[in-house]
């Protein structure tokens, strides 16, 4: 029982999260919606403990020491993202990395369809032309991003979604990004996210990313976005 509600209070922080509106007393560290082995064999069980129990939380302590002493209570993820530029780069680093990270493990899932939904096909389709073009954008932006990062799509200002990609702990919603938007979906490209399966064949963990993608929660962050637009 103890287990369940723990599992129930993780899904509900992160579902506060894709719009990005957590305030900063209400900052959280969340439960992993799912065991550390679920999303075998594209992403391993060691990988997914230390990932989550130690780089995640390693960021999530240090920037909510970084909120508390520079007075950040009251604001939301968001607004310190629009200024992040402001502020000393503990918060850039540490805040995305407590962020990316939330929406990170929100779009894997151990019962992924495979596919898209209808709704985010369309929107992809309308973007991209196709889905294969959208997929081979997203993969070279993951795949040729240098050192450590991350790759997203994104819902930028004019309701089209577009792929980007960003060094170390940045995100689209930074001041700092060179394309700005509402992310959906991301892939971590850091060594820490892959290289004990995969050693140095990031193309190998990015072609399985694929296979763990929840289209279900892409598609409810996509309507959050474009309804804020």
């Amino acid at each position: 029982m103890n287990r369940i509600l723990l599992l129930l209070a993780g899904v509900a922080s992160l579902a506060l999260l894709g719009s990005g509106k957590v305030k900063a007393q209400a900052f959280q560290f969340p439960t992993l919606p799912y065991a550390y082995n679920a999303l075998e064999p594209n992403i391993d069980a060691q990988t997914m403990e230390i990932h989550y129990s130690r780089h995640h939380k390693a960021y999530y302590n240090n920037f909510v020491k970084a909120a508390d002493e520079l007075g950040l209570a009251g604001l939301s993820l968001e607004e310190i993202f629009a200024n992040v530029s402001k502020y000393p780069v503990t918060v850039r680093n540490n805040g995305g990395g407590y962020y990316n990270h939330m929406l990170f493990w929100e779009i894997l899932s151990p019962t992924s369809a495979g596919k898209p939904t209808e709704t985010v096909l369309k929107a992809i389709d309308t973007s991209f032309g196709s889905f294969q073009s959208f997929k081979e954008a997203f993969e070279n932006a993951a795949k040729s991003q240098f050192g450590s990062g991350w790759a997203w799509l994104s819902v930028g200002a004019n309701g089209k979604l577009f792929v980007s990609s960003t060094p170390n702990q940045d995100n689209p919603l930074m001041d700092v990004a060179t394309q700005k938007g509402k992310p959906i979906l991301m892939i971590d490209v850091w060594e820490h996210a892959y290289y004990l399966k995969y050693q140095n064949k990031r193309a190998d963990y990015v072609t399985n990313f694929w296979n763990i993608v929840n289209w279900s929660r892409v598609e409810e962050l996509y309507l959050e976005a474009y309804k804020q637009k």
